[in-house]
């Protein structure tokens, strides 16, 4: 289903794409929704499922005051309104991993009701993506086929687990748009530390609605949910490849059928899972079991006072105190931890806070990438980068050597001073070396010098190269440039 460039541009000018997501974020608390079983990820299947949770017959559920005051931070930092009550409802399905036959969600009076999340698209412009609400539900347990041949696994340590479902207008125009919001959310929750974010185990996934219409239309197209998306790669993968069968489907005077469908990141496409159930499939009724969670301004104003900074708050203020681009301030704030290990670097350096984003943001950032780490993880701390920032800056070494010297350091384990010792690497700084180094080059170029004074200044750069190679680029850069024109200009 790809297609080229050209193909591709210009169904982009006839067909416009709408996607909206809802993101399910399982919140970090010690203990289930509705019971007192561990949510710690990892334990044996079942080791973690109570009597609760198993839906026995006579059990009540007791809602985790904890969930409420997760849930109710996340609303206040996206500017939402908090519900004085709302409800809890029973969502009637069968399905083998969900032993009551019904979870346990909120529907026509969740406890977070609008609000918005602002995303920075690639052209550096902001957009603001709605939503409509966000509420709490309980997970359902997990169906395993894997070593079990022929048959189905049940393990409910997830059953109970407690999430909040965080569902968008749709408002995003692009798979890039999807993942940006996505992303946003994703840092916006492990600031809130309601979240651990850990999309490989499952506390942090998305169901993607996508639809297509012809560009200009106001009614939106017939839409299909993909379900249980979990990493941004895929988010995007997913929502390219479902706008092109839609339109595909709808070129070759089809119709897209309202369904629900699977992402299948070994064949790079969605295939049908079953048709798309509307709310009145489910059955809602307000659980007979659950009062209504009922919050006074109090409670709200006591959430309020333990937001911690957060991430468009702290872009601001760095693009203010450290005079950084917006830019910079976006990338050094995408979590918490870089914005810490960022601003640990700034106050041990002590020099230029632009010099000490571009090396976070950059070479850092690059190694990280490189081995799969996290910057909690980091082979360089902040301390030790920040001592590599000042031999950059009292002239030991230069921009390039430095690259060197830290690459040494992510590999050895080893400081700066060490390394920089060890090697040899200190730079030039006195011109005796350099002016015979330049002496020497000179000597053994002179037809490129003759060019050279004949008006081809872009041999300058050969020069500067062959002065480098012949002081194993330890020359002082600014230094060789100002000597090297003055014997080239003779």
């Amino acid at each position: 289903m790809a297609a080229s460039n050209s193909t591709a541009a210009a169904r982009d000018s006839e067909w416009e794409t709408v996607i909206g997501l809802e993101i399910h974020a399982q919140l970090a608390t010690r203990s289930k929704i509705f019971s007192g079983a561990a949510t710690a990820f990892g334990a044996p299947p079942n080791a973690q499922a109570n009597l609760v949770d198993l839906g026995y017959p006579g059990v009540l559920p007791v809602l985790n005051g904890e969930a409420v005051r997760m849930a109710v931070m996340f609303g206040l930092a996206i500017g939402a309104t908090i519900a004085p009550r709302s409800v809890f409802a029973r969502k009637n399905y069968f399905y083998p991993d969900l032993p009551k036959g019904y979870q346990i969600s909120q529907y026509e009076l969740p406890i977070v009701a609008g609000g918005a999340v602002d995303i920075v698209l690639d052209d550096g412009s902001t957009r603001r993506i709605r939503v409509t609400r966000a509420h709490l539900e309980e997970d359902a347990g997990k169906s395993l086929h894997e070593g079990l041949p022929g048959l189905t696994g049940i393990d409910l340590n997830r059953a109970g687990t407690p999430l909040i479902e965080i569902v968008s207008e749709p408002d995003m125009r692009s798979a890039r748009e999807a993942v940006a919001y996505m992303k946003k959310v994703h840092t916006l929750v492990r600031y809130l530390g309601i979240c651990d974010g850990n999309m490989q185990e499952g506390s942090f996934r998305c169901d993607a609605n996508v639809s297509v219409r012809r560009r200009g239309a106001e009614k939106f197209g017939t839409r299909a949910e993909i379900k249980n998306i979990n990493s941004f790669r895929f988010v995007e993968k997913a929502i390219n490849y479902e706008v092109a069968r839609q339109i595909e489907l709808l070129e070759g005077g089809g119709k897209v059928v309202q369904e629900t469908r699977l992402y299948d990141p070994d064949k790079g496409e969605t295939r049908s899972m079953r048709s798309k159930e509307e709310a009145n499939d489910y059955r809602y009724f307000p659980d007979p079991d659950l009062l209504p969670v009922e919050l006074d301004e109090a409670y709200v104003r006591w959430v309020a006072s333990q937001l911690p900074e957060l991430p468009d708050q702290k872009a601001q203020r760095f693009a203010a105190q450290y005079e950084l681009s917006g830019y910079d301030a976006q990338v050094l704030t995408a979590s918490g931890e870089l914005a810490d290990y960022y601003e640990a670097v700034v106050r041990a350096f002590g020099g230029s806070p632009k010099l000490a984003a571009n090396w976070v943001g950059g070479d850092l950032a690059s190694f990280l990438n490189r081995d799969g780490l996290e910057i909690g993880a980091s082979r360089v701390g902040a301390e030790a980068l920040a001592a590599l920032l000042r031999r950059i800056g009292d002239n030991t070494i230069s921009g390039k050597i430095a690259k060197d010297v830290f690459e040494a350091m992510w590999d050895e384990q080893q400081g700066a001073d060490a390394i920089i010792e060890a090697k040899g690497l200190k730079q030039i700084t006195d011109d005796g070396p350099i002016e015979q180094a330049i002496a020497a080059v000179i000597a053994a170029n002179p037809s490129q010098l003759a060019d050279y004074r004949a008006g081809k200044d872009k041999l300058f750069g050969f020069f500067v190269g062959q002065v480098m190679k012949a002081t194993q680029g330890k020359a002082n850069p600014a230094r060789l440039n100002e000597l090297l024109k003055q014997k080239l200009n003779g």
